[in-house]
């Protein structure tokens, strides 16, 4: 069965610019609840994360919910007022707020054993990042993802012509736009945060989306180059085709091994391999629909200006 992609290129570019709209959408919201387009973990604002689980070797400590007002009103006591508390589990929550000392540590542990039930001190869990080492990767993480983009750009306009190498690049960003915008909405809808870890995800899908992109892209150069006179929507077709089980079979194996380390990975893995299953995904889409579609509606549009102008 033969694909249509230039004919349906219309309804490709209406759902990514669907799902672009709607992650930019989340990320302004996401900026004017945490001055940042996506929910930022520890690693990125520094303070201090603890995280707590009930005691539930004795039943009656874990029959009720957890009553998160109840350890705001706590936390607020604790001049901790504004901290970020959230549900882990049925049994856990996490509360995320300035750093904190030992001393204080210890003292809102034993407030909340008192008034919320007996605590697991084997599964507490507390992780503590200085303001300044968390902006120093945020700008770490940043200055790779710009590198890695002129890298890759400067790669393409090298192996291609300026076009190809242009549009590769959009198709680039759509892969970035797609996975972020859906970590914002995640971030708003379940507070999914992003950590160091969602930095390598996108180094990760910057570096395989291209791959795809690449390998149609020498497809068309050289049907181009062995029959220059055909229309450049049929070679364009042709080679997305004639490429097409190779680009699904090598991202479905990919995508078969992170969708077992987001089931059976732990919850440290959960989220990257959340990122690099959306990352690959929409790397796999921009190349077949994207990518290709933006290529053949130029080169027409450009062949077009020069009948114009001749005929003129």
């Amino acid at each position: 069965m033969k694909l249509a992609i230039i004919q349906q290129r219309k309804i490709w570019w209406s759902a990514s610019l669907a799902i672009i709209l709607a992650g930019i959408t989340a990320m302004v919201i996401s900026w004017t609840q945490f001055q940042a387009p996506l929910r930022p973990s520890l690693d990125f604002i520094g303070g201090t994360k603890l995280q707590y689980e009930l005691d539930c070797a004795n039943p009656q400590n874990c029959a009720k919910p957890i009553d998160i007002n109840a350890i705001r009103q706590i936390a607020d006591s604790q001049g901790l007022t504004g901290s970020t508390i959230q549900n882990v589990g049925k049994t856990g929550f996490s509360i995320r707020s300035r750093e904190l000392k030992q001393e204080a540590r210890d003292k809102l542990t034993g407030i909340l054993n008192e008034k919320i039930g007996q605590l697991d001190a084997k599964k507490t869990q507390i992780d503590t990042i200085g303001p300044t080492f968390g902006r120093q990767l945020f700008t770490n993480g940043m200055l790779a993802i710009a590198l890695s983009f002129l890298g890759i750009y400067a790669y393409l306009a090298v192996r291609f012509q300026p076009d190809y190498a242009f549009f590769a690049f959009v198709a680039l960003f759509h892969d970035v736009f797609i996975t972020t915008g859906i970590f914002s909405i995640l971030g708003l809808v379940s507070n999914l945060e992003v950590d160091s870890l969602f930095v390598v995800a996108i180094l990760t899908i910057i570096g395989f989306s291209v791959n795809d992109t690449v390998v149609i892209y020498d497809r068309i150069r050289e049907v181009v180059a062995a029959s220059p006179g055909e229309p450049i929507n049929n070679i364009v077709e042709d080679a997305v085709n004639q490429t097409l089980s190779r680009s699904i079979n090598t991202t479905l194996t990919v995508l078969l091994t992170l969708t077992s380390i987001f089931l059976f990975g732990g919850e440290t893995l959960r989220a990257f391999a959340l990122c690099l299953i959306i990352g690959f995904t929409a790397g796999a889409y921009s190349s077949i629909f994207i990518a290709s579609t933006l290529l053949a509606w130029w080169r027409n549009r450009k062949q077009s200006s020069l009948t114009v102008g001749v005929n003129s």
